[in-house]
This record gives C-alpha cells, structure tokens and sequence, in this order.
C-alpha cells in the first residue's frame, strides 16, 4: 500500500494497477498481440502522416482531417498501451496519483474527440456528394482549423470534468485498480466518499458527446444514400459510394465496438470482469492500427503517395 500521513488522516500516493484480476499469472501472454498491434498502429500512423505531409496533392482539407485522426490515435496509443506492457513484462503496476488522473484526462478527451473527427469527417463526404459544386467553397483550409478548435474545446470543456471530479475525492484506503487502465469508474470506487455524480456525470457526457456524433453521422449519411440512389448513371453511383467506404467502415468500427464495451460493462457479473477490461484496452489499439490501413488500401491517392515516399527512402 502506497499511503502517506497527514493532519486529514491517510491518503493514497499512487495506485496499483493488476490489469485482469482473474488472470494474474497468465495475462503477460496477452502482449504478444498487444506488442504487434502497437507497432503496426505507430508504424501505419507515422507513415500516413508522412505521406500526407510530403505529398502535395494530399494537401487538402479531407486529407488534413485524415492527418488530425491519426494524430489523436496516436496519442490515444501512448498513454495505454506502453504502461499495460510494462505492467505484463515487467510487473511494473504503480502509477503516480497526479500520473494515474493525467491518464484518465488523456482518455476520456481525445476518444470524444476522435469521434468529433470522424463528424467532421462525415459532413465533409455529404457535402462532397450532395452538394459538388459548392464543396472547394465550404470545405477550405479554414474550415479544418475552425473544426480542429471546435472539436478540442467541445470535448476538452465537456469532458475535464470526469478527472476533475474524481481527484477531488478521499482516497484513504485501498489503492488497487482492477483495472489496466485508469478509467474513471475503477479509480473512484476505491474513494471513502460518494461516487453517484462521477458516475452521473460520466454517463451524461458520455451519451451527448458520442451519442449525438453518431447520430448526426449516421443521419448525413441518410442524406448520402438518398443522394446517391438518385443518381442516374451507375458508375457515378459507384464512384460515390467508393469515396464513403473507407470512412463508414472506421466509423462502424470505431462505434460498434465501443457500444460491445458500454453495454458489455453494464451487465456485471453475467460477464467476467477480464471481458470489458479487455475491450476497453483492445479499443484504444485497433482503431488506431486499422484507420490508416483502411485509407491507405482504400484511397488511390494516398496509396500512390505512400509508393512515392517508399521509393524516396529506398
């Protein structure tokens, strides 16, 4: 127990993280899918955003919105995954108390904000499809820097408050996590205080962030599908529909599995606790490994600007 004394009584120092309760003496195998993952997912980020850094057709606001997430998976990448490998190979469980709450402030801004990303995104494909001759005067490069300070104080202003409010709690007992991660939920239940309005605060930022992202995605792509539908040749059917594939593949993705570990962490003791730990780990490593992948594959462009970055390094 890291404790230390004061006139208030005693109070925890840092924390100790033991990942998977239930998995103590098995759980460092789980790095050997973790440890690839990150590689390929730092490996394909770099690359993407060296390809669209160095390429100058790529200099364009959809491309630059592509580059912004990459940069947030990034970030998303390094605050987790390093510190769950050297728990598993190195047993290296303590994190700071100031540490432990960086993290958790790190983790619930930016995933709204990848999600605030993918938004921009999407209305970024419905104006290019639905309104074509009026895309190059809506979608500028101030457009993308209006964006880019919308999204970091939407979500910096809704979500501060989550680490905010669990520091400001009494911490005089246990300090283990169950938990590989700081989430918000894990560090507050070992306060000696009540922890209804973190809880309640957490579940109404959550839902308005990421639920209204979704649904205002979800209807721009209503609106795309009946653009397309009406069109009356098919290869501009196909060509439009090619242009939103990458992006609707991510964002299922991204939204699919985030939903597993909301409602996978609402049903308790029906399901082990190991199940939406893992989740919520794998959920800050494989968006982030399959983004660039998917647009890289997908985008004729970007494919032939990473081929010409390749071939400057050869």
């Amino acid at each position: 127990m890291a404790l230390s004394s004061n006139n208030t009584g005693t109070q925890v120092i840092e924390f100790l993280m033991i990942c998977f309760p239930g998995m103590q003496n098995t759980q460092h195998w789980l790095s050997i899918l973790l440890a690839p993952l990150l590689v390929l997912a730092l490996g394909a980020n770099f690359v993407l955003l060296m390809t669209i850094w160095q390429e100058a057709s790529l200099h364009e606001p959809m491309y630059y919105l592509l580059a912004i997430l990459s940069v947030l998976d990034v970030i998303l990448c390094l605050t987790v995954i390093p510190k769950v490998l050297l728990i598993f190979w190195f047993n290296m469980k303590t994190i700071s108390f100031s540490g432990c709450f960086l993290q958790m402030f790190i983790m619930n801004t930016f995933l709204p904000m990848e999600s605030s990303t993918f938004l921009v995104m999407a209305y970024d494909r419905y104006v290019a499809i639905c309104h074509p001759l009026r895309y190059s005067s809506i979608i500028t490069e101030q457009f993308v820097i209006d964006a880019a300070i919308f999204i970091i104080f939407r979500n910096l202003l809704a979500t501060l408050p989550t680490p905010v409010l669990a520091a400001r709690l009494n911490y005089c007992a246990s300090n283990v996590v169950e938990n590989c991660i700081c989430a918000n939920i894990s560090v507050a239940k070992l306060s000696c205080g009540d922890i209804h309005l973190n809880k309640l605060y957490q579940f109404v930022s959550v839902w308005c962030l990421l639920g209204s992202d979704l649904v205002l995605i979800l209807l721009s792509y209503c609106f795309i599908l009946r653009a397309v539908t009406s069109l009356q040749s098919g290869g501009a059917t196909t060509k439009a529909l090619s242009t939103c594939g990458s992006h609707l593949i991510l964002i299922l993705f991204f939204y699919t599995l985030l939903l597993v570990f909301i409602f996978t962490n609402k049903a308790g003791k029906k399901i082990p606790s190991e199940v939406p730990i893992l989740l919520n780990v794998l959920h800050h490593l494989i968006p982030p490994a399959l983004n660039p992948i998917v647009y890289g594959v997908r985008t004729q462009e970007i494919k032939q600007g990473i081929i010409k970055l390749f071939k400057s390094w050869s």
